[in-house]
Formats: structure tokens, sequence, C-alpha cells
């Protein structure tokens, strides 16, 4: 059994030392260990740190990608070089190294496919409480979405049995901790929690700006994935309240037609054709959508078998790209 533990990196020269000395030397259950960096473009010695420290492996990038293209490209070369379970964890040593065995636990007695470590949000010293809000919110629309029950979806201390990361798709290009979730919650890959602990802060988060501009990004990648894995059930719901607001304001204007008033509501008559007409068509998109989703659906088997193929394990230790 091979775990391979990957690492988003992007400058990180600082942190990579304390993140690499925290992380597991041995597991039960696990016959070998290895670690990976993705090297997200980064221009400080991070690669060289990585290489003095005896990271196993190195996948680099010319230029900054971002964590989603990171997260894609660490997973195939996992892949590629046999793991049968795979690891995502911070460079910034944000989660606890030794909950890594945690993780692995229900993967290897095979009653889960994809772990995720919950984070004590509420008792994080260094998160602001407009920030647990925000997270809790965020986690409860993700579970609202997915139909699943993870608790907390923004978490990136995740792992993966080689069964599940052969089977994932990231669409955006700005996380995947979300879209993943949609996905295996759509795709019935089995997946559970497990409550993990977190290190004292060492840097601020470099993922997004502000709050705000995290709330709106996310909303835009839950959205986006609901749209796409269940669309027939968003665009009915939202055609279902369309057509239902042009049905209220018809039996309004017939309240006031048989009231031998309907002469001053034309307008109301007119906005509640143009509502109805709105929410029908929006209620064909979605089941053409769904067509689509069903064809969306063949392509991802296809797509399973070929990345089967092609990610044979393989002798190669450095990727560039």
């Amino acid at each position: 059994m091979k775990l391979i533990i990957q690492i988003p990196c992007y400058n990180e020269e600082k942190t990579l030392a304390e993140t690499y000395a925290d992380l597991p030397k041995q597991i039960e259950g696990i016959d070998t260990i290895e670690y990976l960096i993705i090297n997200d473009g980064s221009s400080d010695r991070t690669v060289q740190v990585a290489r003095e420290l005896g990271f196993h492996h190195i996948v680099s990038f010319r230029r900054n990608k971002g964590l989603a293209h990171g997260f894609k490209a660490g997973l195939d070369a996992c892949l590629r070089l046999g793991a049968d379970i795979i690891v995502n964890t911070d460079a910034d040593n944000q989660y606890c190294g030794a909950d890594i065995e945690k993780l692995v636990r229900p993967i290897l007695e095979e009653k889960s496919d994809i772990v995720i470590g919950e984070r004590p949000i509420d008792e994080t010293e260094h998160f602001s409480w407009k920030k647990k809000k925000f997270q809790h919110l965020g986690s409860w629309v993700v579970r609202i979405a997915s139909g699943t029950g993870i608790p907390d979806a923004p978490s990136g201390f995740r792992a993966y049995s080689r069964e599940a990361a052969l089977r994932l798709n990231v669409i955006n290009e700005y996380t995947y901790t979300l879209e993943t979730i949609i996905q295996a919650g759509h795709d019935k890959i089995a997946m559970t929690s497990v409550p993990i602990r977190t290190n004292p802060q060492t840097r601020s988060s470099r993922l997004f700006k502000s709050m705000w501009a995290y709330m709106k990004r996310s909303a835009t990648v839950i959205i986006r994935s609901f749209m796409m894995y269940k669309p027939l059930r968003f665009f009915g719901l939202l055609g279902a309240a369309v057509f239902l607001l042009g049905l209220l304001l018809g039996v309004r204007y017939l309240f006031y037609f048989f009231a031998g008033a309907g002469a001053g509501h034309i307008q109301s008559l007119i906005l509640a054709a143009i509502l109805m007409l709105l929410g029908a068509q929006t209620g064909i998109v979605g089941l053409q959508a769904d067509m689509i989703a069903a064809n969306r659906k063949i392509l991802e088997d296809i797509q399973y078998r070929v990345r089967k193929i092609e990610t044979a394990p393989t002798e190669s230790s450095s990727h560039h790209s």
C-alpha cells in the first residue's frame, strides 16, 4: 500500500521545512510513504529547499497557475507514480501532520474513498468571528448542493483513494475544495470527514484578498457546480419560481378584471405573460442541460478508463509544464 502526500507550493521556502518535519514517516497499514510538492511557479528557493529536505517528487510549473490547476497536476502525478492513497495538505503547516493517519484510516478500512479533515473552526484563534460564520454558511450551502454531510467543505486537508482520484474532475480555476465535494456527492463516491487539529498560523492566506472576495468566488463555484451536476433541479426550481410569479400576477389581473377594473392593469397582464413564458423556457433549458449532463456522464466514464490506462505507474519523479 503506497501513500503519496502532495503539497501545493507557491513561495514556501520559509515554512516548507516545518511542514516536512511534521509529516508522518510511517503509518500502520501503509508500506511506503512518499512526499511530492507542486511548485506553482515559485520565485524563491522552494524547489531547492524541497530537494534538500528529501522530497521524493517535484511537479514544477514555470509560471503560477493557481491552486486548482496545481491540485489536478498533483493528483495526476501521484496516480502515475502508483499511489494507492493520496493526501493533500498545505505548505504553511496549517494542518497537524500526525492527523494524516486519521485521514487514511477510513480508506485503509475500505469504509470511504474520500476523507476530509474537519477543522475546529469555532476554536481556531486566528479566524475572525465573521470568517467562522462564513465558513459554516459556505459548508451548509455545499451540503445542500452536494447532498452530503461534510461539515467543513473548504478544508484542503484531504485523503483520496486511487479510485476516487481517477474519477475526479476540476473545471474551475480557483479552488478544488468545493467543486470536488459536489461532484463526489453527485457521483455517489463514498465520502466522510474526521476531526483534525490545526497548528498556529504561520502566514496569512494567499488564496483570497478579502473575505468578501472569497465569498464571491466560492458562490460562483458552488452555483456553477450545481448547474453542472444537477441542471434539471437548478433550472427547474428557477423556472418554477419565475412561472409562479407570473401566475400570481395573472391571478391578480383576473381579480381586477372580474371586479370591472381590468383596463387599468394591462401592464400586470403583459408582465405575467412574459414571466410565465420565461419560466417555461427556463424549464426547457433545464431539460436540455439534463440531456447534456447525461452525455457528460458517458464522457466521464470514458475519461476514467483512459486515465486509468494513462496513469499506469512510471519511474519518473520530476515533471515540468
